[in-house]
């Protein structure tokens, strides 16, 4: 059997629609770059018991998304920022909490965001404020140095990796348990991973949106393959 790969949804609840009560929302690259590299993409909906989708899987993607609510981490909310449904949020939180910390785990842009905030760090809400320009958004095809002991890099195969950025916000104070591996020419962190767990990364940049790079399909590949070495010793 293929490891199972859970992905999370946004979500958008809406209890004044009678006829849906809200929606999900997956963009289809997310699922087809998981299929591609080997594993079986599960969409993991807010309302599901996380317990039970923790005892199933075999890794976890967090996958992009709105802005999480600054409250989370006390501090003021951005004018600019675009705030997510936290049903959303919530769910993966419990995710987190409940998840073997030896299953993988690859966070992209928003997921890698998440994964920062959910070990206690924080985030740059707006990064025209602190850079200057909007270069992190709109699709903008960026260069970024990688640690060459990193997770990543021995993943992707590379010490400098070419991405699509489309963020506003970035990484702030570090997380417990977490260190930078990637960042842009102006500073911004595009990636982290865990130091306390075998196999946690997250990039700020969509490696999903270019899946003919070969670093692209070796990072997904790796962590396909890492789950699959999980399923194998449950």
């Amino acid at each position: 059997m293929k490891p199972i790969i859970a992905i999370t949804v946004e979500s958008h609840r809406d209890e004044a629609n009678a006829r849906s009560g809200g929606k999900i929302e997956l963009n289809w690259n997310y699922a087809q770059m998981v299929a591609e590299a080997g594993g079986l993409p599960l969409v993991v909906p807010p309302v599901a018991d996380m317990a039970e989708v923790a005892a199933l899987v075999d890794g976890w993607l967090i996958p992009g998304g709105a802005d999480l609510d600054s409250v989370i981490w006390n501090e003021p909310l951005h004018p600019k920022a675009e705030v997510q449904d936290g049903t959303r949020y919530n769910a993966e939180k419990r995710l987190f909490d409940v998840l073997d910390p030896k299953v993988p785990v690859l966070g992209i842009c928003y997921g890698c965001q998440v994964l920062n905030v959910l070990r206690g760090g924080s985030l740059e809400q707006h990064l025209p404020d602190s850079v200057g320009n909007d270069s992190h958004s709109g699709g903008t095809m960026q260069e970024y140095s990688v640690e060459e002991d990193s997770l990543l890099a021995r993943s992707a195969g590379v010490t400098c990796i070419e991405g699509a950025s489309y963020h506003h916000q970035a990484v702030g104070r570090v997380g417990e348990g977490l260190r930078i591996v990637a960042q842009a020419e102006d500073g911004t962190i595009e990636g982290i991973e865990a130091t306390d767990r075998p196999w946690l990364v997250g990039v700020q940049w969509h490696p999903e949106r270019t899946p003919n790079d070969p670093a692209t399909r070796r990072l997904f590949e790796r962590f396909v393959a890492v789950a699959e070495a999980y399923r194998v010793t449950k």
